[in-house]
């Protein structure tokens, strides 16, 4: 495995912790700051902003070298969270949280680049998933929660703030100097978007991780509510989860390189469909609840290296916005499931699952139909 992946996958695994976390530790931060969990939960929102803002903005960097903006997104990495772990009252934490979010699409974006470029011939889509891999491994240890356990919610800022040090030294250590991108002007940036097929991406990215979260925003209640798992079993149940991402992300990198992204993510979100399904009537049995549970988070980053990589070679001339828009449609899509499932546990925990498959179901549609009429031009 190349090193300047490696460098790249480190990256991914702060910001995995950055946006992912702030969901564990959201009573603590209340608590802390004197404010309602609710209002707490404008965190999580700021972060997903800050994302949404900061992909167009990447358009502004069109013209330096792909190395250099890495370094400047890590900069802006270690002084969000940094921010973060200090903030005195909400207000800082929240401005905090938004400067910590606009790096995240612009990091995925420059970075599936800069991972293509210096994948091996014909592994473009398993260098993109190596990349990635840092995110679901986020999700694997469930660092920050548990500093935020033993210590403080700052602690878990200033963990990532601390690991984007690390971050510089290896991208500027490891990661060669790699040519930029065909400045075709601040207009040509967004010509691909007239075009169907990277809405086609943007459509599925959106709406079939939004099936997924309407689910998994309340996975803890299900599985305590409805399989029956004891609160003791949640922890090694979201490592069980996060294990399934990174295995999804991995087999679907090398998958794509041989079948096409477009074959493996149409696959993936068909396998989200019947296991978002399946979860609803089998949920009440552990055993099943919990291998569903492992396979549908498999299904979640299965889709993410196609995705990726089918964005950067739709949007010819803008490949650095339309890699960046991909995270802010994951990121739509976390915000639209969330509130989705939440308008659906009023019929009980297992009904999030049930109105994930329409939008699943859609995602899948928008894939299939990507495969059929464009997959063969990419």
């Amino acid at each position: 495995m190349k090193k300047s992946l490696i460098a790249l996958a480190f990256g991914t695994l702060g910001l995995g912790i950055a946006e992912f976390v702030m969901m564990g530790i959201l009573p603590d931060v209340a608590k802390d700051l004197g404010i309602s969990i609710p209002t707490a939960g404008h965190f999580i929102s700021a972060y997903a902003l800050g994302v949404c803002v900061g992909a167009p903005v990447l358009t502004l960097a069109r013209k330096y070298p792909l190395k250099h903006i890495l370094l400047v997104l890590v900069t802006l990495i270690m002084i969000g969270n940094i921010c973060a772990a200090m903030a005195p009252n909400y207000w800082v934490l929240l401005a905090a949280r938004f400067i910590s979010g606009l790096p995240h699409g612009a990091y995925f974006g420059v970075g599936s680049i800069v991972a293509e470029k210096l994948a091996d011939k014909g592994k473009g889509s398993e260098a993109v998933s190596i990349m990635i891999a840092g995110m679901t491994i986020a999700n694997l240890l469930p660092l920050g929660t548990s500093l935020s356990t033993m210590l403080s919610w700052r602690a878990t800022f200033l963990l990532v703030g601390i690991w984007g040090i690390v971050i510089l030294y290896y991208i500027w250590r490891w990661v060669p100097h790699v040519e930029g991108l065909k400045d075709t002007g601040f207009k040509g940036q967004f010509r691909f978007l007239r075009t169907p097929a990277p809405w086609l991406i943007l459509g599925a990215t959106a709406l079939g991780n939004g099936g997924v979260f309407c689910w998994y925003s309340y996975i803890n209640p299900m599985l305590t509510n409805v399989s029956g798992f004891s609160a003791e079993s949640i922890t090694p149940l979201m490592i069980l989860a996060g294990f399934g991402m990174v295995v999804g992300n991995l087999i679907s990198g090398r998958l794509s390189d041989r079948y096409t992204p477009g074959k493996i993510g149409t696959a993936a979100q068909a396998l989200i469909c019947i296991m978002l399904l399946l979860i609803f009537f089998l949920s009440p049995y552990k055993w099943a609840a919990a291998l569903l549970m492992c396979l549908c988070t498999a299904g979640l980053f299965a889709v993410s290296s196609p995705e990726q990589i089918l964005i950067i070679r739709v949007s010819k001339g803008g490949e650095m916005l339309g890699a960046a828009c991909v995270q802010v449609a994951f990121n739509l899509g976390n915000a639209i499931g969330a509130y989705a499932g939440g308008l659906a546990v009023s019929g009980g925990y297992r009904y999030p699952s049930l109105a994930g498959v329409p939008f699943a179901l859609i995602g899948f549609t928008l894939f299939l139909i990507f495969y059929k009429k464009y997959q063969a031009k990419y």
